[in-house]
């Protein structure tokens, strides 16, 4: 699986709980890094999978997004989302 970045630090990536392999792509000037995420298993069809990465943004990630909790629906966690589809 690959995910778009743009100078973000991962420290660790999970799929379901296990821990997955993970490296960056060629940086490009403007696009940004690809992230490339290997799972520790096969993903079947209709199987769905939870992906958590472990990361630290830079003042330069761009089209990153937070939330406050308190302007979340469950008003209990922070909330960020991107906009580099």
């Amino acid at each position: 699986q690959v995910l778009d970045t743009k100078d973000l630090k991962v420290f660790k990536v999970t799929v379901n709980g296990e821990d997955a392999k993970f490296a960056f792509g060629e940086k490009h000037s403007f696009k940004g890094t690809p992230l490339e995420i290997t799972f520790p298993f096969e993903l079947r069809r209709g199987q769905e999978a939870v992906v958590e990465i472990s990361f630290e943004s830079s003042p330069s990630s761009s089209a990153l997004q937070w939330f406050s909790p308190e302007q979340t629906s469950g008003k209990k966690h922070p909330f960020l989302f991107s906009q580099c589809q």
